[in-house]
């Protein structure tokens, strides 16, 4: 096992490295000379992220990548792909992500996201490879007694299933770390994440009707949707609609590399916030978002949805401070990459 302080010299396995926020910490990652392993089974994503992340990185970078189809609860696949490698450590993105989704199909959500992890897992113990780091959520604060969430703030019980299976994945984690001490794991509970890639080649390309803010403003912005669905305008928030801790992806992106750069020589299992710390209102991103693309977004007022919280935000004091990271972009950052983004590719990756 190593992981060491040369990037050069360290291969990463990212599962769900053709997805919005793995291939923006791959494009990061491929920039700092790291060797770059994705496996991903494209059932949420686009194998045409590949030639984008290419003209990013450059021809020289793009040479220490290789990509796997292959799903990750598929054991098989998952050790011939060790067994190719000589992995220092994973990245673990793959997963279904849809709060709202999740309600209403609990069962693939915790038969996929919690199975993937244990398959993952178990290759990784098989092949000596004890680092990891998770792609985990604020989700697991559950509705939060006060704000801003810290990392000592107590684990509650989720609101969504989407949200038991990152709590429960952290259990199995750090379960992991108490069995075996040389497990080396992190634990990233990140916020919500928009924004897209600074040259417009690279964003957020949900299949169907997104689930998340951002992508479906964006498609109203481009005229694929009628209007922003706006849901629930009664919560105690100064302007009634639910406010979120929105980071930039590129932030959350060089946020693992500064973590999988903090790893190197490390056993243990930590927890790191990713957010800005600031808080910012479902209105307020489409009013920000109206700016960005130069006219006025239509929204209409929805029926609160189930699993929703009132407000959070992040402390990221602890990421700063140990990490040496903090968020760079702000909301207005934000919003112009994702228009970029959005209106140099109205129809995502496939026009």
């Amino acid at each position: 096992m190593r992981i060491t302080t040369q990037p050069s010299n360290t291969c990463v396995l990212v599962t769900g490295g053709c997805g919005f926020i793995g291939s923006h910490t791959v494009v990061v990652l491929l920039q700092q000379g790291v060797e770059v392993v994705i496996v991903d089974d494209l059932s949420n994503s686009s194998e045409k992220v590949l030639d984008r992340i290419d003209q990013i990185v450059g021809a020289d970078a793009a040479e220490k990548l290789t990509f796997y189809q292959a799903d990750v609860n598929d054991r098989e696949a998952l050790d011939a792909v060790f067994d190719a490698h000589t992995i220092d450590a994973v990245i673990h993105f793959a997963g279904f992500k849809a709060v709202g989704e999740s309600v209403q199909k609990p069962i693939e959500y915790y038969s996929n996201n919690i199975g993937n992890t244990l398959t993952l897992v178990d290759a990784m113990r098989a092949h000596g490879c004890k680092s990891i780091i998770f792609s985990s959520s604020a989700t697991v604060y559950g509705d939060p007694d006060e704000l801003p969430l810290t990392e000592a703030s107590p684990k509650k019980p989720a609101t969504n299933p989407y949200g038991w299976t990152k709590w429960m994945i952290e259990e199995i984690l750090g379960s992991l770390v108490v069995a075996d001490p040389e497990w080396n794991v992190v634990l990233l509970r990140y916020f919500n994440p928009i924004g897209a890639h600074p040259s417009g080649l690279m964003g957020e390309d949900p299949k169907g009707i997104p689930n998340n803010l951002l992508p479906y403003v964006a498609q109203v912005a481009v005229g694929r949707r009628d209007a922003v669905h706006v849901f629930g305008n009664d919560y105690d928030t100064p302007d009634g609609t639910g406010v979120r801790d929105y980071i930039h992806v590129m932030d959350l992106a060089e946020g693992h590399a500064a973590a999988l750069t903090w790893m190197a020589g490390r056993t243990g299992c930590e927890v790191f916030n990713l957010g800005t710390g600031q808080g910012t209102s479902v209105l307020e991103i489409v009013k920000a978002f109206s700016a960005a693309c130069g006219r006025d977004l239509p929204y209409v007022i929805e029926p609160r949805r189930a699993g929703d919280v009132t407000a959070n935000y992040a402390d990221c004091t602890k990421a700063r401070e140990q990490l040496g990271w903090e968020a760079r972009y702000n909301i207005a950052d934000m919003c112009r990459d994702s228009w970029n983004w959005q209106s140099t590719n109205p129809n995502g990756y496939e026009g």
